[in-house]
């Protein structure tokens, strides 16, 4: 069978009803048209496994529901009620906590507790800081101008310190180390007292002890003695009054014996008076204090040279 060359030209080019479709009986006839073979497989695979991953996130969402316990008043220990926000249990915050009041239930105590201290900080509109509580292993430190501790009623002052000075407001301050209390400087008070059957010792090692009043200092030993010792000299001065000594017996010791010079009766100079057993006490210009014989008068005169020996 020969073709001619028209007929070979026609069965190489393309058929048009290929593509545009053919007309069968005079209708428009078009090919099929979908998704087949690896294709088809590859979004039946994909639409499969979004499905999985709505299932899985459903589960997790209502097993994370389940175990923060949420409800319509709040989400676990967390309760949202008029009054504000209320936790129950132990609750740990990993980022600062800014609140207005925090309180207790009536019957629990309120613990804050850390690893490594507690602060608590306080500030004004501006953010600056203006005091400062905290809390550590090792201290208590508080920032702030003044610092006071106040009774249960809340009207007493019972301890303030600030810059200027420290207030103890209650009616008896009780210091119970061995070693007492040291001030660095002046100390004013009413009155001193140690604890029954404890004795009381006022003492400066290195400098001078001063007790000054304006109208007078009082000591009293009611069931025990009296004693103040010193290294150098101890004054006992009166400005307008005087010094009034008051006991069964005065006792003065280790007082200097003085000798005499009597022209009268031609006694050489530094006679001393021997087998004396009677004495007056005698004093000199300087206020110096010495014994001499007693005799019917007064033998200060006598001995007064010891006023310019000594």
């Amino acid at each position: 069978m020969h073709m001619t060359q028209e007929q070979y030209i026609l069965a190489a080019q393309p058929n048009p009803l290929h593509q545009r479709g053919a007309s069968v009986c005079g209708a428009q006839v078009y090919p099929a048209v979908g998704i087949y073979g690896w294709r088809k497989r590859c979004l039946y695979f994909f639409i499969l496994l979004l499905l999985v991953t709505m299932i899985v996130n459903l589960a997790l969402t209502i097993w994370i529901l389940k175990v923060m316990n949420f409800t319509p008043e709040g989400m676990g220990n967390l309760r949202v009620t008029k009054e504000g926000v209320r936790l129950e249990g132990v609750s740990e915050f990993l980022s600062p906590l800014y609140v207005k009041e925090i309180q207790s239930r009536r019957d629990s105590p309120l613990i804050l507790q850390s690893d490594r201290n507690v602060t608590v900080n306080a500030r004004n509109d501006q953010g600056q800081l203006t005091g400062q509580l905290t809390v550590g292993s090792e201290m208590v430190e508080a920032q702030c101008q003044r610092f006071e501790v106040r009774s249960t009623d809340g009207e007493r002052v019972l301890f303030s310190a600030d810059e200027d000075e420290i207030t103890i407001g209650t009616e008896k301050l009780r210091v119970t180390g061995n070693e007492g209390v040291a001030f660095s400087h002046s100390v004013e008070t009413s009155h001193v007292r140690a604890e029954p059957f404890q004795d009381l010792k006022l003492e400066s090692p290195t400098r001078t002890l001063t007790l000054e009043a304006p109208r007078g200092v009082e000591v009293n030993a009611g069931v025990g003695d009296f004693t103040a010792s010193c290294r150098k000299d101890l004054l006992l001065q009166s400005s307008e009054g005087e010094i009034f000594l008051d006991a069964n017996s005065i006792k003065l010791g280790r007082i200097p014996l003085g000798s005499a010079v009597d022209p009268l009766e031609g006694a050489p100079a530094g006679t001393t008076y021997t087998k004396q057993t009677v004495y007056e006490l005698c004093a000199c210009a300087n206020g110096k204090l010495y014994l001499s014989p007693a005799e019917k008068g007064s033998t200060c005169q006598t001995t007064s040279n010891f006023c310019l020996w000594s």
